[in-house]
């Protein structure tokens, strides 16, 4: 136990060598709702520098978040690493996680901070991302089909078939549209949108990046995801192009919260403030993950959408993380849209 604390407190020092031998052996439970690569690559890079035996599961924020809940009075997870804040902060309001405050706390921006102020320190800010779409330039030309610039445009009688979108269900991702369209529109007028846009839709997928990588393979020609995970598919070189929608557009903080009840606190602390470390996020561009960085001294990856060449709303967290809010907004999904899905 003292050696695992030891392990502990000199990872959340920044004592990131390559000293692997020196690090006590321990396990950690995580669950990543990001893209596979990224969460592989964390995995493998804190197991080199910690010595702590990584057990990770891939999940999409709904998923974990439900699991989380089931599981609340056996833990098996000790820490959820980023997916949209939303669950995150919904884990939080109903006492899932554990109230924890890094030391590398002063070393994030704003945003990442508020995350954590609002939770209670429950979560915090990893990364933030601006949701949009992307869509393949190549099937567009050969069908005639003009660059979609708005959410208006998403409407159009042209692209029927030819939009996917996650179900928000089981996706952040989805879900913070719909929360950006009911803060943008209103919750009734959200509602008729998206019951037109249902027409034009093929598949809502279970995870909040497939819609894009859908549209790069050519199964699809519009995805409506996070940016830069459109911003990922024209990196591995597929006819993608962004767009940040003409009207604004909300956005995501990816989070990380420790589970309440976690069996390896010690080495949960340890990945919390390993995580939150400029040099740990400014490697995710190795992963093809083009995010906005929280800590204000990590490298910005060229390729990231940033936010101040985007219209954004000033999306409310504290409302749409909110349990009760998520669970309404949820339950009229699946009555309204849901029900009448193709």
């Amino acid at each position: 136990m003292r050696l695992a604390l030891w392990a502990a407190t000199a990872l959340a020092a920044g004592l990131t060598t390559n000293a692997t031998a020196t690090y006590a052996a321990g396990e950690l439970n995580l669950i990543c709702s990001a893209d596979v690569v990224i969460c592989e690559q964390m995995q493998q890079n804190f197991q080199k520098e910690s010595g702590i035996q990584v057990n990770m599961v891939r999940l999409s924020s709904g998923e974990t978040y439900a699991k989380i809940r089931a599981e609340a009075r056996n833990p098996k997870t000790d820490i959820w690493w980023a997916g949209t804040g939303d669950p995150h902060l919904q884990a939080a309001s109903d006492g899932l996680t554990l109230e924890y405050k890094s030391p590398k706390l002063d070393e994030l921006t704003d945003w990442a901070k508020k995350q954590a102020e609002t939770s209670g320190y429950r979560t915090v800010g990893v990364y933030a991302g601006a949701l949009g779409w992307g869509y393949n330039t190549d099937l567009l030309k050969q069908k005639g089909l003009r660059e979609p610039k708005c959410w208006a445009d998403l409407l159009d009688a042209s692209y029927k078939g030819e939009i996917q979108i996650a179900n928000p269900n089981s996706s952040g991702t989805a879900y913070t549209a719909l929360a950006t369209l009911v803060q943008m529109m209103g919750e009734d007028q959200a509602f008729d949108y998206l019951k037109k846009l249902n027409a034009n839709i093929s598949q809502y997928t279970k995870s909040g990046s497939a819609p894009v990588k859908a549209a790069a393979r050519g199964e699809t020609a519009i995805g409506v995801v996070f940016l830069h995970d459109a911003v990922a598919q024209t990196v591995e070189g597929f006819p993608v192009k962004s767009v940040s929608p003409c009207e604004g557009t909300g956005y995501e903080i990816g989070s990380m919260s420790i589970i309440k009840g976690a069996r390896n606190l010690d080495s949960a602390k340890a990945w919390y403030d390993w995580a939150l470390t400029a040099a740990v996020q400014s490697k995710m561009k190795d992963a093809k993950s083009f995010q906005l960085p929280s800590n204000k001294s990590a490298e910005i990856p060229k390729e990231a959408p940033r936010f101040e060449d985007i219209k954004m709303i000033d999306y409310d967290f504290a409302t749409y993380g909110a349990a009760d809010k998520r669970k309404a907004l949820l339950e009229r999904w699946d009555r309204e849209i849901s029900a009448i899905a193709n």
